[in-house]
């Protein structure tokens, strides 16, 4: 980065240079260029690490995005798939109780029938015990209710 910004010395001061070290003016003409080079391909090699680095960083953070995005579509699907597991567990058991409601139903009808049957046939016995036609007799009250089973 030095030679890059300084200026090459002019040929006197190179001259002067060569003198006091006693060097050959070429040998130190040459010196100064390549010096000046070195500085450019050094500076040169820097800027190109530095794009290095900074499409790694890049590369780095569209990964990290990548990952992260994926991550949270994973994580959507899982809801997603929670839900509808909660929903058909929900219908399940909705259609488990209007199953059992319905049975609930049926078997209350069928007491209710049974019940009916029964003080039918009461009635019958007691009008055919009936002979003396004198008294006749009330209807009987119904028998206790039936406790349901659950």
């Amino acid at each position: 980065a030095i030679f890059k910004e300084t200026k090459r010395p002019s040929r006197e001061m190179q001259l002067t240079i060569s003198q006091q070290l006693q060097l050959d003016p070429t040998t130190v003409a040459n010196f100064f260029m390549n010096a000046r080079r070195r500085g450019h391909d050094r500076c040169r090699q820097e800027e190109e690490q530095q794009e290095q680095q900074e499409q790694q960083q890049q590369q780095h953070q569209q990964h990290q995005q990548q990952q992260q995005q994926q991550q949270q579509h994973q994580q959507h699907q899982q809801q997603q798939q929670h839900q509808q597991q909660l929903q058909q567990q929900q219908e399940r058991q909705q259609e488990q109780q209007q199953h059992q409601s319905e049975q609930q139903q049926q078997q209350q009808q069928q007491q209710q029938q049974q019940q009916q049957q029964q003080q039918q046939q009461q009635q019958q016995v007691v009008l055919n015990s009936n002979t003396n036609s004198e008294t006749i007799l009330g209807p009987i009250p119904p028998p206790p209710p039936v406790f349901e089973q659950l």
